[in-house]
């Protein structure tokens, strides 16, 4: 048989380890482009670069809230407390399975009070049924399986990798939070920033009000134009419930990500805050490093090396398993005679067990690997193809949210100077009330948009760090790194305890 010719017979009689059966798992082979694709079209200010990733990403936005938060959720986290709870158990299972390499000893001992049976066979001697009689023993008791084909090795192979799953799993997770916390984050601080515009606006409109209603005490206006400007205030006002609720929705949504009850950090992040802005280089590593980095992929990978290990599992049982086994001890009618020279006993020899007839369960288990082992092969491939393309859209994103950017922002500008226009003309009576409305209604409808564009660009930039896999590595507990600097930790900590801080939103 094939497999048998990978081991020598006369290695197999001089080595108690043997070989493994079975394919050796390898690496698949990189197919990482040389170097990233840049977005065609307008160019953005911010150009993605092959320089080494900055880890804590989160930093670049240069918001200690923001970086205070993280810390706060990556350390209290439920999610990631149970994917934690799920690495534990991984390892603590690869314990179980290791400890068949090795030998198992116990030591036996008991005591029992008997009679043998009268009618039975169990005394040649004529005396059965006549007495009772007491049974002391004690035995120290050994086995070890001669693992000659590798079955316990390739059972050992892959418990290594499903711990590497469960490690890789934590590691996802902790990614999708840092994500999901800086992302929530952004959308809060774009909401309480369009939540102050609209305030701000509310207040144009109560002065276009007033000035409407003293026109019409002049005679100089009529009743249509203070209709229309109550209806403007009105509907801005309309605007501002649903914002407070969506303000306070996304602060709960973050309370629930660290880990606390509703409301808890309204004291902290009640008070409006500028919007994070991503700083203009950024870099976002080698191609050829995706791989390493991202957590899919590794575990795509080890899901791979297990099912690749399972194979040689089921190849093992294929052929016969030989356990050395011995005990020594004593056994004595009287506790007196436990321990002297004639109440020894032992045993000691090998046992040999080959599955003779199966009924095609060991071949059938065997295909069953294989066709695991293709379809994790497959799955790797998929989670690679995947991660380049969600690269790929985050980068294109990324420059469009720039460029969209710069156009509001210049929207904006221009509606601004537009209503300025409209309300002197309208006080020296060159237009009606209606122009004044229409252009502070675009100059609204410009406003929020430039905020979500701006919200948009930090998000594009977030989802291009979890795209590339970083985060995750800042925390890496094996690798014995800190979240932060000792220095950094208590100044992000007290950042986030301190509750609101007065700091002017940009606009």
């Amino acid at each position: 048989m094939k497999a048998m010719t990978r081991c020598s017979p006369l290695l197999l009689a001089m080595a108690l380890a043997g070989c493994s059966l079975g394919p050796d798992f390898h690496t698949p082979a990189s197919t990482a482009p040389a170097q990233w694709a840049q977005p065609k079209g307008d160019a953005a200010a911010s150009r993605a670069e092959a320089e080494p990733l900055q880890l804590r990403w989160w930093d670049s936005f240069h918001d200690p809230r923001l970086s205070a938060l993280i810390e706060q959720v990556a350390a209290r986290n439920l999610d990631l407390q149970m994917a934690s709870a799920r690495m534990l158990q991984s390892r603590a299972l690869r314990s179980t399975v290791a400890a068949e390499q090795a030998p198992n000893v116990r030591a036996d001992a008991g005591y029992s009070r008997a009679r043998n049976s009268a009618e039975g066979l169990n005394d040649p001697s004529g005396n059965a049924g006549k007495a009772a009689y007491n049974l002391w023993q004690g035995d120290l008791a050994a086995g070890w399986e001669l693992d000659l084909w590798g079955r316990v090795r390739r059972q050992v192979e892959a418990a290594d990798a499903s711990v590497q799953v469960a490690e890789n799993d934590r590691r996802g997770v902790l990614l999708s939070l840092l994500a999901d916390t800086a992302s929530d984050y952004i959308q809060l601080r774009a909401v309480q920033r369009t939540l102050s515009v609209t305030e701000d606006n509310l207040k144009l409109a109560r002065h276009s009000l007033r000035l409407s209603r003293g026109r019409q005490a002049e005679g100089v206006a009529t009743r249509l134009d203070v209709a229309q400007a109550s209806a403007q205030v009105a509907s801005i006002e309309a605007r501002l419930p649903d914002l407070q609720a969506r303000r306070d929705e996304l602060i709960n949504a973050l309370s629930l990500l660290a880990a606390e009850p509703p409301g808890s950090l309204h004291r902290q992040l009640l008070a409006p805050w500028a919007q994070p802005e991503p700083r203009q280089h950024l870099g976002i590593g080698l191609p050829s490093e995706l791989a390493a980095r991202r957590p899919d992929i590794r575990q795509a990978e080890a899901r791979l090396h297990a099912a690749t290990a399972s194979i040689g599992m089921a190849q093992a049982d294929f052929y016969p398993r030989i356990t050395l086994s011995g005990s020594v001890g004593f056994q004595a009618l009287q506790l007196s005679d436990l321990g002297s020279w004639g109440a020894r006993r032992f045993a000691f020899g090998p046992q040999l067990s080959l599955p003779l007839f199966e009924g095609g369960r060991l071949r059938g288990t065997l295909h069953l690997r294989q066709a695991q082992q293709q379809e994790a092969a497959l799955n790797y491939r998929k989670v690679v193809l995947g991660a380049w393309h969600e690269i790929d859209d985050q980068l294109r994103r990324y420059n469009a949210s720039q460029v969209r950017r710069e156009h509001l922002a210049e929207a904006v500008e221009e509606n601004r100077i537009a209503l300025r226009t409209a309300q002197q003309q309208y006080v020296e009576g060159t237009v009606d009330f209606l122009n004044v409305l229409s252009v502070q209604s675009a100059l609204l409808a410009s406003e929020e948009q430039s905020i979500d564009s701006q919200a948009a660009v930090a998000q594009a930039l977030v989802g291009l760090y979890k795209a590339l896999g970083g985060g995750w590595q800042a925390f890496e507990a094996e690798q014995g790194a800190m979240p932060a600097s000792r220095s950094q930790r208590p100044q992000q900590a007290e950042a986030l305890a301190q509750g609101p801080v007065e700091q002017a939103p940009r606009h």
